[in-house]
């Protein structure tokens, strides 16, 4: 059988006397799309960081495509935060997308280098990059560098891909673009995609299931049965309304709990 591509089971997570969650089981399935959604300071990239190995749980275990997570596990992707690259840095787009081959994270050590040509040329192809492929990633959009660091989180062909917050700073046509070009890389290839983000709209035609982190408590489902009033009223400990309007999901509830719509991340390791 084929394992899971995530595999959570019983895990929880404590900095000193804050336990960010507890308990925690989460199964997600190759080719299954699933967002991970909650305020600042919740915990979502703490998760990231266990599953990508940079950070010990408290309790619990996890595996990836049936190994440990870790530098060693070359079946993971990961696609970090939107961040603009200084427009005097001289490297190109092929050279970042070639890190995702032989740099010093995920891949999967040197090729050849007309193997490696040819890979890094494909995965620039898929993300519809190779106009600006020779350019230096500092004179580029910031969709343009987001279009690159997919194409480098692809290059490894990965079983699991990572995305933490990939849309911020976007405008909304570069947010649906990097929404389609990871929905197409799942469904072409079987990829299971843990999309960690403050937004559901822009991925919600592809989301299976909703994992909800708020205050130490979670849930898991899918968008329908995580994201309604009785749920988040729930999980907030306040009266939280969910509606539904021209096929997008809006939340209106007390401005100190519901924080979805801040433009900022804080480091949780600090919170």
């Amino acid at each position: 059988m084929t394992p899971p591509a995530i595999e959570v089971t019983g895990a929880r997570l404590a900095f000193g006397p804050r336990t960010l969650w507890s308990g925690l089981d989460l199964v997600v399935e190759p080719g299954e799309f699933v967002a991970v959604l909650g305020p600042n300071g919740s915990g979502k990239t703490s998760l990231l960081r266990v599953l990508l190995g940079l950070q010990p749980l408290t309790e619990g275990s996890v595996r990836l495509a049936g190994r440990p997570p870790g530098r060693a596990n070359h079946r993971v992707g990961y696609i970090p935060q939107q961040r603009v690259l200084d427009e005097g840095l001289a490297l190109r787009g092929t050279d970042l997308v070639g890190l995702g081959l032989d740099g010093h994270r995920w891949g999967p050590g040197l090729l050849g280098m007309a193997r490696r040509r040819r890979r890094v040329a494909e995965a620039l192809d898929a993300v519809g990059a190779q106009s600006y492929a020779k350019a230096p990633v500092g004179t580029l959009s910031g969709g343009e560098q987001q279009r690159l660091r997919v194409a480098q989180s692809l290059v490894g062909d990965p079983e699991v891909l990572f995305c933490d917050e990939p849309l911020l700073s976007l405008d909304i046509a570069h947010q649906r673009a990097v929404s389609e070009l990871i929905d197409a890389r799942r469904r072409s290839a079987n990829t299971a995609v843990l999309f960690v983000t403050h937004e559901i709209n822009p991925i919600l035609s592809y989301v299976d299931k909703v994992l909800y982190l708020v205050n130490g408590a979670f849930r898991i489902g899918a968008p329908d049965e995580v994201m309604n009033s009785t749920v988040l009223s729930e999980l907030y400990a306040t009266r939280v309304e969910v509606f539904r309007v021209g096929g997008q999901i809006h939340v209106a509830g007390a401005q100190s709990a519901l924080c979805e719509d801040e433009p900022h991340h804080v480091d949780e390791r600090a919170s």
